[in-house]
């Protein structure tokens, strides 16, 4: 016997034309689903994690470094069994719905929208500073940079799955080249001296540790930016061929690629000049690290540009992802339904994608606003990671749920960790929010704007959403599996 829906909420019926107007097309294998999980992340190597280093100093970042990777072994094996067991665009969301019911879906959608929205808005600040140092263009203009990216990409987005995958593997094997260039080149430059005593000690620290353990705690936010949207590839499990055999093989190799790239990209950076105590304040970290290999001639200031490959081919991916994570909460009811409709030829969801845009910038540029005292890329970083700590722990939860409670549906892949790794993912990024709270009092400030993100989001599920919402693939495969229905749900004609 069905049990009904679960935390009073409500489902409609809708028309057979519902889901015809909300169609994605099949295109991704091994090598492009691959190529978007690397690409996502790649311009973490780029832009962000050297914060770490005025945060920690090398030693510290260094062991948040080993940490976060350890947390997204965790993590990755656990997702690469849960999505192609859940082979929906709903990710994250759609782990939860079948985990934890409604309620459980849409917190666990909220935290993953944050962070999805978010970090193209902080790639796109980088990008903007990357262009402004080479072509020397005043500070005002950044805001113009951001906005000219956002409308090629976004565009390049609506324009196809097909063309938006084809320019995914092209840009990000052309980022990856571009860090294996600066690799070759900086080995002969490499001074060990470097690592433990280029930042000054504070009261009580050490040249290796120069802010001691708090310095560690205060690195791990930048350190997850070495692997931050990995975990975005089931998004595209509704575009890919055969998401049961491929999902896990990429995100394990696309795993594997990042790990190699995050080390020797700290390591080499951090062991030339100019040094982590400048590399912790920079906002185009590698194009600086180019000047000490390559000088400062219009050779470097080329390759840069050639660098800024890096940025696009995250901040092109994870606008693929930010699309269809909306599109699936608004198809299931959670976000506004007209934002799931896709483009009648097309296929791909292009009103979700332009309001992810419109919204993202739209954050950067009331930031921006806000001074010089509250830098944009920082605060944005920080609320996006905000948001991606809350979304793992809730991912690792449904991991475990999902195991105890339907243990029997079918499990293509299984972590070789198990609930254990799970486990111990899911305390990493429980730690790491926890101690942003404690060390780092511009970050406290910081969640003021991601709490509101949310509390606005939650108002708008409990007064609205939760009373129209609709069988889409995640929520009928969830409600047949938990035995709230006993049967698809019917369309109307």
């Amino acid at each position: 016997m069905a049990k009904g829906p679960p935390g009073n909420v409500e489902y409609q019926a809708v028309g057979s034309d519902y889901f015809s107007e909300r169609g994605l097309r099949r295109h991704a294998g091994v090598g492009s689903l691959w190529a978007l999980g690397v690409g996502a992340v790649i311009s973490g190597d780029f832009f962000g994690w050297n914060f770490g280093l005025a945060a920690g100093g090398f030693g510290g970042l260094l062991i948040a470094t080993i940490i976060i990777t350890a947390m997204y072994v965790g993590l990755c094996f656990s997702i690469a069994e849960m999505s192609p067991s859940l082979p929906h665009t709903g990710g994250a969301y759609s782990f939860a719905r079948s985990a934890m019911g409604p309620w459980g879906a849409f917190i666990t959608g909220m935290a993953e929208n944050m962070e999805y929205v978010l970090t193209p808005a902080v790639i796109v600040v980088a990008i903007g500073s990357y262009l402004g140092a080479i072509f020397g263009t005043a500070e005002a203009w950044e805001p113009l940079w951001w906005a000219g990216a956002y409308a090629v990409f976004v565009g390049l987005n609506v324009a196809g799955v097909e063309t938006s995958f084809r320019f995914t593997i092209a840009i990000t094997l052309l980022a990856l080249g571009i860090l294996v260039v600066f690799y070759v080149a900086a080995l002969p430059h490499l001074d060990l001296a470097r690592f433990a005593f280029d930042v000054e000690p504070a009261a009580g620290g050490s040249a290796f540790l120069p802010f001691g353990w708090k310095g560690v705690l205060a690195s791990l936010p930048f350190a997850i930016w070495f692997y931050l949207a990995i975990e975005e590839l089931p998004l595209a499990a509704e575009e890919s061929h055969d998401p049961k055999r491929d999902m896990p093989r990429s995100i394990l190799l696309g795993l594997l690629t990042l790990v190699v790239c995050a080390f020797a990209t700290l390591i080499l950076s951090v062991g030339i000049a100019p040094g982590a105590a400048a590399l912790g304040s920079s906002e185009e970290p590698l194009f600086d690290s180019f000047r000490t290999v390559f000088g400062a001639g219009l050779g470097t200031r080329l390759l840069a540009l050639v660098a800024v490959a890096g940025l696009v081919a995250s901040f092109h991916t994870i606008i693929f992802a930010y699309g269809r994570q909306v599109f699936s909460l608004s198809r299931a009811g959670y976000f506004p339904r007209w934002l799931s409709v896709t483009h009648a030829t097309r296929e791909t969801p292009h009103r979700a994608l332009i309001a992810g845009a419109l919204l993202g910038y739209g954050v950067a540029l009331a930031i921006h606003l806000l001074g010089p005292e509250h830098p944009v890329g920082a605060v944005l970083l920080n609320m996006a990671v905000f948001g991606a700590v809350i979304s793992y722990v809730l991912q690792m939860a449904s991991y475990v749920l999902l195991r105890i409670r339907l243990p029997n549906i079918e499990r293509p892949y299984r972590s070789p960790f198990g609930i254990p790794g799970a486990l111990f993912a899911g305390a990493v990024a429980a730690i790491t929010l926890v101690a942003l709270f404690v060390v780092d009092e511009v970050y406290q400030k910081v969640v003021v704007g991601a709490a509101i993100w949310y509390a606005l989001g939650l108002l708008y599920f409990g007064l609205h959403a939760r009373h129209h919402l609709v069988y889409s693939p995640e929520e009928a495969f969830a409600a047949k599996a938990r035995g709230e229905i006993v049967q698809e749900p019917e369309i109307q004609s």
